[in-house]
């Protein structure tokens, strides 16, 4: 019982962290003498590192065992919190959240990977539900701890209190995690490693400049075109490599292939709201950022309630059904922030938060549920570093998405209004429907022994 809460408790760290300098971010800025535009790269470079790393992770766990690679994990997050909070600048800011991504990199797929190989598939969902709790509550209650720290207290805090909790884990996982027996490591795949990390790098670099003119449009498009060019490379790269740092033969699981990369289009869409939305909250309407995170924290109280409905939701309509229904829901969610105004009442805007929240629940409950339920055992520690990094890719991008789309919209002003952040929101809305055409060649059979749907419909 205690390594599903040890995990858990890694997950909530490391969610909690991808967002938690959000709602603080205005009162950061002002510290370091930067903008608050310029603060989402702190966001991005974290989540830039995680990405670049997860492809090891897999691998680290099987050449140096789950339990250890896990306390090491916990033990480097620690490390880069405590760089955070006590960086002079910008830059080693930056660099320290880098350090802390590393962490995350390990942690979070080595912590599902310990969990996917703890239980059963007949009840992968219900665990992977139980994780998944921490894992959304995390980002969600970020900007609320954020705000709080902010408004009371220096914003170096925000970094420094997560190191006796990280200990406190590390203790745990030694204590409790059990290795379980694994198929020796392949030799590590060097050249492919290098690869996704210069594409991700590019990736990420390109997305930061867009519309803020750090660089000329054309070399922050040359630098997207560089990652897709790499990427396509390394694809190709990893069908012949039985060693490659991301296997993209898992690609050859239909369920597998629709939840990462038609879901991840999803992933991109809804992950830009933890960051807009706090900024909104206090840039464009001047609420505190105490008041702000508490608006936005209720987005967790959604994920709570979604639980049982999700797995429910799930059992009656299987996968390629709930996903395609709950997309179009995701979006229309999205579209409703660009309705609320300074006037809104705070019930209201409150209100329109929870029902997000269920929604982002379901969907990310549901993409992670079908992303392994097809998946064969023997492939589960390659699919796990596959798909954790991916996934983190699209949190990181939907950031640099939602920022570049604010800086678009905004121009020169130095002034965010609430117009502008209305227009992002109905622009970013739009993402979630482009996963529609890939989530309907889902089939009724696909994670059916999972999900618990009949697949005689």
């Amino acid at each position: 019982m205690m390594v599903p809460l040890v995990v858990a408790f890694a997950f909530f760290l490391e969610g909690l962290d991808s967002t938690i300098i959000a709602t603080a971010i205005p009162a950061m800025a002002e510290g370091l003498g930067e903008t608050p535009l310029r603060l989402n790269l702190a966001l991005t470079a974290y989540l830039l590192s995680a990405a670049v790393f997860i492809p090891v992770s897999g691998w680290v766990a099987d050449r140096f065992g789950m339990r250890a690679t896990f306390t090491a994990a916990v033990g480097i997050f620690a490390l880069g919190s405590l760089a955070s909070g006590l960086a002079q600048n910008f830059p080693m800011l930056v660099a320290a959240r880098a350090v802390q991504g590393f962490g995350g990199a390990l942690m979070a797929p080595v912590g599902r990977l310990i969990l996917l190989r703890s239980f059963p598939r007949s009840e992968f969902a219900t665990a992977i539900s139980y994780m998944n709790i921490p894992s959304v509550i995390g980002p969600t209650m970020g900007p609320l701890v954020g705000g709080l720290i902010a408004e009371h207290a220096s914003w170096r805090w925000i970094f420094v209190v997560n190191v006796p909790f990280c200990l406190l884990g590390m203790w745990l996982a030694w204590r409790h995690v059990k290795e379980v027996d694994a198929a020796p490591p392949t030799r590590f795949d060097a050249p492919g490693f290098a690869m996704v990390g210069i594409a991700m790098l590019c990736l990420q670099t390109g997305l930061f400049g867009l519309g803020r003119g750090f660089l000329p449009i054309a070399v922050d498009l040359g630098l997207l075109a560089i990652a897709v060019l790499l990427i396509v490379a390394y694809v190709r790269w990893s069908l012949v490599r039985p060693n490659a740092a991301l296997d993209f033969r898992q690609m050859r699981v239909r369920s597998f292939r629709v939840a990462l990369l038609w879901g991840g289009l999803t992933r991109i869409g809804m992950n830009a709201v933890p960051f807009l939305l706090p900024l909104m909250l206090q840039l464009g309407f001047g609420l505190s950022p105490v008041v702000s995170g508490s608006l936005t924290f209720v987005m967790s109280l959604g994920t709570i309630a979604a639980r049982t409905i999700a797995l429910k939701l799930l059992r009656a309509l299987g996968f390629d059904r709930l996903l395609l229904w709950n997309t179009l829901a995701s979006s229309a969610g999205m579209a409703g922030f660009a309705l609320l105004d300074q006037g809104t009442s705070h019930w209201l805007i409150a209100g329109w938060v929870l029902v997000f929240g269920m929604i982002r629940n379901i969907q990310f409950n549901t993409l992670q549920t079908l992303t392994y339920a097809d998946m064969p055992a023997e492939g589960l520690s390659k699919a796990t570093s596959l798909g954790g990094g991916i996934q983190q890719l699209t949190m990181g991008i939907g950031i640099s998405a939602g920022a570049s789309l604010l800086a678009i919209v905004a121009g020169s002003e130095t002034v965010l209004p609430a117009e502008d952040f209305r227009t992002v929101f109905l622009l970013a809305a739009i993402i979630p429907l482009l996963a529609i055409p890939g989530i309907r060649t889902l089939r009724p059979q696909d994670g059916v022994t999972v999900s618990g749907a009949t697949s005689s419909r």
